[in-house]
């Protein structure tokens, strides 16, 4: 059955931007161990971010985090033949291409989620980058998994892992470390009980 998941890399104080929306404290990690060890990452080939990404079927964000791929990471796209949902309350620049299918929307995750998962095709659904989005699925009940790589850096300030509280405790169901200081943290969402 297709999962909600919310995979993403955070500053060890909590994390997934900086202030200004940047990356290079993940983009620019270099690791904090020597040795070949250190060459062991959860982003390098057959690494965790392979294996996930071989299961997604449809993603979804927040107008941020599409900008900033458009940015950086346009030409080739990186998502190829993945409908990706763009929460925004502004028109978006979408690239021409074939494979490319974004969809901008303006609205509440919650009320879009079934078509994003029936687009998955039995696959799971992205939540990628923006913790507002994880936040109003989580608190709608929608998000199974938070699938989070914590890279040992403290930026002080940025953009956090979650907007909001999550309505229930979530449970660990496994965990990697990797030579080069990053670890690879595997969660289940709870909800809340009923008459909450």
């Amino acid at each position: 059955m297709a999962k909600t998941q919310y995979y993403c890399a955070a500053t060890l104080d909590g994390y997934i931007a900086d202030p200004d929306d940047g990356i290079d404290w993940l983009t620019g990690y270099e690791g904090s161990y020597e040795g070949e060890a250190a060459a062991a990452s959860p982003m390098g080939e057959g690494g965790g971010y392979e294996r996930f990404y071989e299961e997604v079927g449809a993603l979804v964000s927040g107008s941020a985090t599409y900008e900033w791929v458009l940015d950086h990471y346009s030409d080739p796209w990186p998502y190829l033949d993945k409908p990706w949902w763009v929460l925004s309350s502004r028109e978006q620049a979408i690239p021409a291409g074939d494979g490319i299918d974004v969809r901008v929307r303006e609205g509440g995750v919650a009320d879009l989620h079934e078509q994003m998962i029936a687009a998955a095709g039995g696959r799971n659904l992205w939540v990628l980058g923006g913790g507002g989005v994880a936040s109003q699925l989580a608190e709608a009940g929608l998000l199974d998994e938070v699938l989070l790589t914590v890279v040992p850096v403290v930026l002080g300030q940025g953009k956090p892992l979650f907007e909001d509280p999550l309505p229930a405790p979530m449970e660990l169901f496994g965990a990697d470390a990797f030579g080069n200081g990053m670890v690879e943290l595997r969660y289940r969402v709870g909800t809340r009980a009923p008459g909450d």
